[in-house]
C-alpha cells in the first residue's frame, strides 16, 4: 500500500471538507458508556419511530464514545444545510420526540440538546 505524501493529504482533506451531506443523518453513540447507559435501546426506538413515521433520506448510524460518558446515552441529529445537534441523557421516549420534531419537523428539541455545532473547526 502507498503511503499518502503530505499533498495527497491535504488534497484528501480538502475533498472532505466540501462535501455536503445530505438528508438527515441520526448518529447512536454506542461506546462501552453509552451501551451501559442504555444506548441500544435508544437504537431501537429510533429504528421504530424511523419505521412508523417515516422520512425519506433519514440515514440511521451508530459511533464509538464521544467523550462525555456522564452524558450518556447520546443522539446526534445531522440535517444537510445545518449544524449538528448533539442530545444528552436521551432514553427511548426522549429519541422518539426529537425524531418527530428535529427530523420530521425541522424543529431541534432545545430541552434535550447539549449544543450544536462541530467539534473540529479545521
Amino acid at each position: 500500500m502507498k503511503k499518502l505524501s503530505v499533498k495527497d493529504f491535504l488534497t484528501l482533506q480538502r475533498s472532505l471538507k466540501e462535501c455536503k451531506p445530505q438528508g438527515v443523518t441520526l448518529i447512536v453513540h454506542m461506546g462501552t458508556c453509552g451501551i451501559a447507559s442504555g444506548s441500544e435501546d435508544v437504537l431501537s426506538a429510533v429504528r421504530e419511530a424511523a419505521d412508523e413515521m417515516g422520512e425519506k433520506g433519514v440515514t440511521i448510524k451508530t459511533s464509538g464514545c464521544a467523550g462525555l460518558c456522564s452524558r450518556e446515552p447520546m443522539l446526534t441529529v445531522e440535517v444537510a444545510g445545518a449544524p449538528p445537534v448533539k442530545y444528552c441523557d436521551i432514553n427511548p421516549l426522549k429519541a422518539r420526540k426529537i425524531y418527530a420534531e428535529h427530523v420530521i419537523g425541522g424543529k431541534p428539541v432545545d430541552d434535550y440538546a447539549l449544543g450544536a455545532g462541530c467539534e473540529r473547526l479545521h
